[in-house]
Protein backbone atom coordinates (compact mmCIF):
# COMPACT_ATOMS: atom_id res chain seq x y z
CA UNK A 1 0.00 0.00 0.00
CA UNK A 2 1.33 3.67 -0.87
CA UNK A 3 2.14 6.56 1.73
CA UNK A 4 -0.81 8.01 0.24
CA UNK A 5 -3.12 5.65 0.24
CA UNK A 6 -2.61 4.71 3.78
CA UNK A 7 -2.88 8.06 4.98
CA UNK A 8 -6.11 8.03 3.31
CA UNK A 9 -7.79 5.11 4.53
CA UNK A 10 -6.35 6.13 8.17
CA UNK A 11 -7.87 9.30 7.83
CA UNK A 12 -11.41 7.98 6.22
CA UNK A 13 -11.70 5.34 9.36
CA UNK A 14 -10.60 7.53 12.40
CA UNK A 15 -13.03 10.56 10.48
CA UNK A 16 -15.87 7.84 10.41
CA UNK A 17 -15.16 6.74 14.39
CA UNK A 18 -15.09 9.81 15.81
CA UNK A 19 -18.11 11.19 13.86
CA UNK A 20 -19.95 8.75 15.20
CA UNK A 21 -18.76 9.43 18.97
CA UNK A 22 -19.34 13.21 18.45
CA UNK A 23 -23.00 12.37 17.04
CA UNK A 24 -23.48 10.50 20.14
CA UNK A 25 -22.66 13.94 22.46
CA UNK A 26 -24.87 15.82 20.70
CA UNK A 27 -27.82 13.39 21.13
CA UNK A 28 -26.78 13.34 24.77
CA UNK A 29 -27.32 16.95 24.38
CA UNK A 30 -30.49 17.13 23.23
CA UNK A 31 -29.02 18.99 20.46
CA UNK A 32 -31.51 19.25 17.06
CA UNK A 33 -29.81 17.22 13.92
CA UNK A 34 -27.83 20.41 12.89
CA UNK A 35 -26.52 20.17 16.25
CA UNK A 36 -25.89 16.45 16.00
CA UNK A 37 -23.79 16.95 12.64
CA UNK A 38 -22.10 19.94 14.12
CA UNK A 39 -21.14 18.11 17.03
CA UNK A 40 -20.50 15.13 14.44
CA UNK A 41 -18.01 17.23 11.96
CA UNK A 42 -15.88 18.79 14.56
CA UNK A 43 -15.36 15.28 16.30
CA UNK A 44 -14.34 14.21 13.06
CA UNK A 45 -12.50 16.92 11.34
CA UNK A 46 -11.12 19.27 14.19
CA UNK A 47 -8.02 17.17 14.33
CA UNK A 48 -7.43 16.90 10.62
CA UNK A 49 -7.56 20.66 10.07
CA UNK A 50 -5.52 21.89 12.80
CA UNK A 51 -2.79 19.33 11.07
CA UNK A 52 -3.12 20.69 7.79
CA UNK A 53 -2.56 24.01 9.04
CA UNK A 54 0.31 23.68 11.20
CA UNK A 55 1.82 22.11 8.36
CA UNK A 56 1.23 24.56 5.98
CA UNK A 57 -1.71 23.01 4.34
CA UNK A 58 -3.44 25.60 3.36
CA UNK A 59 -6.77 24.69 2.25
CA UNK A 60 -7.19 21.61 4.29
CA UNK A 61 -7.49 18.67 2.62
CA UNK A 62 -10.89 18.73 4.59
CA UNK A 63 -12.43 21.52 2.42
CA UNK A 64 -10.43 19.72 -1.35
CA UNK A 65 -11.91 16.52 -1.17
CA UNK A 66 -15.64 15.52 -0.61
CA UNK A 67 -15.45 12.37 0.96
CA UNK A 68 -13.79 14.12 4.48
CA UNK A 69 -16.87 16.16 4.49
CA UNK A 70 -19.84 13.14 3.12
CA UNK A 71 -18.26 10.61 5.62
CA UNK A 72 -19.23 12.88 9.28
CA UNK A 73 -22.15 13.96 7.73
CA UNK A 74 -23.47 10.16 6.70
CA UNK A 75 -22.69 9.14 10.24
CA UNK A 76 -24.16 12.37 12.12
CA UNK A 77 -27.04 11.38 10.25
CA UNK A 78 -27.07 7.84 11.17
CA UNK A 79 -26.47 8.42 14.84
CA UNK A 80 -29.27 11.05 14.78
CA UNK A 81 -31.89 8.64 14.02
CA UNK A 82 -30.79 5.52 15.14
CA UNK A 83 -29.11 6.74 18.54
CA UNK A 84 -31.09 4.20 20.72
CA UNK A 85 -29.52 1.39 19.57
CA UNK A 86 -25.86 2.64 19.38
CA UNK A 87 -26.71 4.10 22.60
CA UNK A 88 -27.22 0.85 24.17
CA UNK A 89 -23.65 -0.36 22.62
CA UNK A 90 -21.33 1.29 25.52
CA UNK A 91 -18.59 -0.63 25.39
CA UNK A 92 -18.21 -1.33 21.62
CA UNK A 93 -18.04 2.41 20.90
CA UNK A 94 -14.96 3.17 23.58
CA UNK A 95 -13.44 0.45 21.62
CA UNK A 96 -13.89 2.43 18.43
CA UNK A 97 -13.17 5.38 20.04
CA UNK A 98 -10.16 3.95 21.26
CA UNK A 99 -9.22 2.79 17.59
CA UNK A 100 -10.09 6.16 16.35
CA UNK A 101 -7.19 7.58 19.11
CA UNK A 102 -4.54 5.34 17.38
CA UNK A 103 -5.60 5.66 13.68
CA UNK A 104 -5.24 9.79 13.58
CA UNK A 105 -2.35 10.14 15.89
CA UNK A 106 -0.48 7.70 13.47
CA UNK A 107 -1.90 9.47 10.40
CA UNK A 108 -0.87 12.95 11.65
CA UNK A 109 2.79 11.75 13.05
CA UNK A 110 2.90 10.12 9.58
CA UNK A 111 2.20 13.09 7.74
CA UNK A 112 4.07 15.39 9.65
CA UNK A 113 7.00 13.10 8.82
CA UNK A 114 6.31 13.24 4.88
CA UNK A 115 6.34 17.15 5.65
CA UNK A 116 9.73 17.13 6.54
CA UNK A 117 9.37 17.76 10.21
CA UNK A 118 11.79 16.58 13.16
CA UNK A 119 10.84 13.45 15.25
CA UNK A 120 9.52 15.63 18.26
CA UNK A 121 7.59 18.24 15.77
CA UNK A 122 5.81 15.08 14.64
CA UNK A 123 5.08 13.25 18.03
CA UNK A 124 2.90 16.48 18.42
CA UNK A 125 1.53 16.76 15.60
CA UNK A 126 0.29 13.44 15.57
CA UNK A 127 -1.02 13.75 19.15
CA UNK A 128 -2.83 16.72 18.21
CA UNK A 129 -4.49 15.03 14.93
CA UNK A 130 -5.84 12.48 17.46
CA UNK A 131 -6.76 15.03 20.39
CA UNK A 132 -8.62 17.82 18.36
CA UNK A 133 -11.21 17.05 17.22
CA UNK A 134 -12.23 16.04 20.95
CA UNK A 135 -11.27 19.11 22.66
CA UNK A 136 -13.16 21.13 20.43
CA UNK A 137 -16.13 19.13 20.74
CA UNK A 138 -15.88 19.06 24.35
CA UNK A 139 -15.70 23.22 24.22
CA UNK A 140 -18.57 23.50 21.98
CA UNK A 141 -20.62 21.91 24.75
CA UNK A 142 -19.21 23.97 26.99
CA UNK A 143 -17.72 21.14 28.98
CA UNK A 144 -13.58 20.64 30.09
CA UNK A 145 -12.05 18.65 27.54
CA UNK A 146 -11.45 15.21 29.10
CA UNK A 147 -7.96 15.28 27.71
CA UNK A 148 -7.70 17.71 30.64
CA UNK A 149 -8.95 16.54 33.52
CA UNK A 150 -9.50 12.42 32.99
CA UNK A 151 -8.68 9.55 31.68
CA UNK A 152 -5.63 8.41 29.60
CA UNK A 153 -5.98 9.52 26.11
CA UNK A 154 -2.82 12.39 24.78
CA UNK A 155 -0.61 9.63 26.80
CA UNK A 156 -1.79 6.57 24.76
CA UNK A 157 -1.75 8.98 21.02
CA UNK A 158 1.87 9.83 22.04
CA UNK A 159 2.47 6.43 22.50
CA UNK A 160 1.27 5.74 18.92
CA UNK A 161 3.23 8.56 17.97
CA UNK A 162 6.42 7.58 19.15
CA UNK A 163 6.01 4.22 17.34
CA UNK A 164 5.34 5.75 14.06
CA UNK A 165 8.46 8.11 14.50
CA UNK A 166 10.75 5.28 15.34
CA UNK A 167 9.74 2.81 12.67
CA UNK A 168 9.90 5.90 10.14
CA UNK A 169 14.13 6.26 11.33
CA UNK A 170 14.33 2.67 11.48
CA UNK A 171 13.17 2.69 7.83
CA UNK A 172 10.49 -0.47 8.65
CA UNK A 173 7.28 -0.77 6.70
CA UNK A 174 5.10 1.55 6.63
CA UNK A 175 1.88 -0.18 7.14
CA UNK A 176 3.13 -2.66 10.03
CA UNK A 177 4.21 0.26 11.73
CA UNK A 178 1.10 1.77 11.35
CA UNK A 179 -0.91 -1.16 12.72
CA UNK A 180 1.56 -1.55 15.58
CA UNK A 181 1.11 2.41 16.50
CA UNK A 182 -2.77 1.73 16.46
CA UNK A 183 -2.80 -1.72 18.35
CA UNK A 184 -0.02 0.27 21.33
CA UNK A 185 -2.64 3.10 21.36
CA UNK A 186 -5.73 1.02 21.70
CA UNK A 187 -4.60 -0.71 24.18
CA UNK A 188 -3.36 1.58 26.46
CA UNK A 189 -6.87 3.79 25.77
CA UNK A 190 -8.97 0.34 26.81
CA UNK A 191 -6.91 -1.07 29.34
CA UNK A 192 -6.70 2.28 31.12
CA UNK A 193 -10.17 2.67 30.72
CA UNK A 194 -11.46 -0.81 31.85
CA UNK A 195 -8.70 -0.40 34.88
CA UNK A 196 -10.03 3.52 35.70
CA UNK A 197 -6.30 4.83 35.11
CA UNK A 198 -6.05 8.77 34.62
CA UNK A 199 -3.08 11.10 35.04
CA UNK A 200 -1.66 12.21 38.49
CA UNK A 201 -3.65 15.34 39.01
CA UNK A 202 -3.12 17.43 42.52
CA UNK A 203 -4.57 16.10 45.73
Amino acid sequence: MSTTTLLLVLDLVGIAVFALSGGLVGVEKKLDLFGVLALAATSALGGGIIRDLLLGIAPPATFTDARYLVVPVVCGVFVFYVHPAISRLQKPLIVLDAAGLGLFAVAGTQKALNAGLNASASVGIGMLTAIGGGVARDVLVREIPVVLHREIYATAAIAAAIVVVVGDELEFNQSAVAIAGIVLAFSIRVISKWRGWSAPRPA
